[in-house]
């Protein structure tokens, strides 16, 4: 298997998209630090930016480089391998050269601005923490699409609208059901949506880390309220370590059962 990680790493960081990537995040933190000092700010609007933008690039990454090397993947499958250690090699090597891409290019700005020297560390660690996690969790889902669908435009179309579905719609048809029933306790209903979205549990660990109430949002807020800082804390990690194992698992069990 850690050969075939290492292929997939180096595949990956060998292309042209991969270094966009790097530069992306280079080049917006040294703007942010430019504009504004306060590491804080920084870590807000890194936010914002990243848990939006990691699970699509992760999405995109993760069905991409599948349907791209799938001539690849058929070779390594008529050889003695287990496709568990095919295909576990390929996810690794993917959402480690994705989480490196973007662990460096954020830290960079970072470290040259001094964030060692202050307690801001915790908060920036919990940001690459959260990064990480997202691009582990959609890279994850993408192999599960590309593994059901062989006709690449659907694999690319379900996987573009699972993303939507979960940066955007699933928040928008929350608050709407949060209008319709606003005459009703719905602490518990706010609770078990959060658990079904890895993006709100990723903004809701980052601000509860902050301490910042005022962005906590409704769920944030009830999540605060029912499980405290500390332990809410350690429960959105625990939870994103589960969104992160449970579509991998599925992954290996569908690669190990589908006909190629």
């Amino acid at each position: 298997m850690l050969k075939i990680l290492k292929y997939s790493f180096m595949d990956l960081m060998r292309s042209r998209w991969s270094y966009v990537y790097f530069f992306f995040y280079l080049v917006l933190g040294f703007v942010l630090f430019f504009l504004n000092s306060d590491v804080t700010k920084a870590v807000i609007t890194l936010m914002n930016v990243i848990i939006v933008l990691t699970p699509l690039i992760g999405t995109i990454f993760g069905v991409m480089y599948f349907y791209s090397s799938r001539e690849f993947t058929e070779l390594l499958l008529a050889q003695p391998l287990k496709r568990r250690t095919i295909f576990a090699g390929q996810y690794l090597g993917v959402s480690l050269s994705l989480s490196m891409s973007l662990v460096i290019g954020v830290g960079i700005p970072f470290v040259l601005y001094g964030i060692f020297g202050s307690t801001a560390i915790w908060d920036f660690s919990t940001l690459m923490l959260v990064g990480a996690f997202l691009t582990f969790i959609f890279v994850a889902l993408s192999f599960n699409i590309a593994l059901a669908f062989k006709d690449k435009i659907k694999g690319f179309g379900f996987s573009i609208l699972m993303w939507l579905f979960m940066a955007v719609i699933y928040d928008g048809l929350f608050l709407l059901s949060m209008m319709i029933f606003d005459d009703y306790p719905l602490d518990k209903l706010a609770l078990g949506a959060t658990l079904f979205n890895p993006i709100d549990l990723s903004r809701i660990l980052i601000l509860l880390k902050l301490d910042i109430s005022a962005l906590l949002g409704y769920t944030g807020a009830v999540f605060k309220n029912f499980f405290g800082t500390g332990l809410g804390l350690f429960l959105s990690l625990s939870l994103l370590s589960v969104w992160v194992i449970v579509p991998a698992a599925l992954m290996l069990r569908q690669a190990r059962s589908k006909d190629f």
